[in-house]
């Protein structure tokens, strides 16, 4: 289910005090005799997460590193897989996501609107998200206090605005 691809691609970025690498893969190959300097390829760690979810290009080719990210760090996708609209993106790569849902009142026979909020870890992967737009997310381990989510999929936006009851 993973793959160590070799590639050619840029130097990782780095904007972290601690350096960021893949826990992956061994950085300090012996050099060969009459290997090429220029054009060397990277080697790059990435993985399927499976459950019928493509891998974006942007883990397969990209440069970044994310620990936390589903598709090159070490987190499995198990459990839950939710889907919700991307409320708040003022975290350092984690999103919270509105889910709503209806409650039935057997007293009144009716249905009243709830909503919940989940927070999520945002890859890299998925540089061009904003507001509004629906995404797919899985169950992961806890990644923090609040985030036990993996943004999986990103999908169309709807147009909504934040505090709008978006299910029917």
């Amino acid at each position: 289910p993973f793959r160590l691809k070799a590639a050619t691609m840029e130097v990782v970025q780095q904007t972290e005090k601690a350096f960021q690498k893949q826990a992956a893969i061994f950085q300090n190959k012996k050099r060969v005799l009459g290997a090429k300097k220029p054009g060397r390829s990277e080697v790059r760690y990435w993985k399927n997460v499976g459950l019928g979810y493509k891998t974006p290009k942007a883990a397969i080719d990209g440069n970044y590193v994310d620990k936390k990210c589903p598709f090159t760090g070490n987190v499995s996708i198990r459990g839950k897989i939710l889907t919700g609209v991307v409320r708040s993106m003022k975290m350092k790569r984690t999103i919270t996501v509105r889910r709503d849902y209806l409650h039935y009142l057997k007293k009144y026979n009716r249905f009243e609107k709830r909503h919940k909020n989940v927070s999520a870890h945002l890859s890299p992967a998925f540089p061009d998200i904003k507001l509004g737009d629906t995404v797919h997310i899985g169950q992961c381990r806890p990644l923090s206090k609040t985030v036990r989510f993996n943004v999986l999929r990103v999908l169309e936006d709807k147009g909504a605005s934040k505090k709008v009851f978006t299910k029917f």
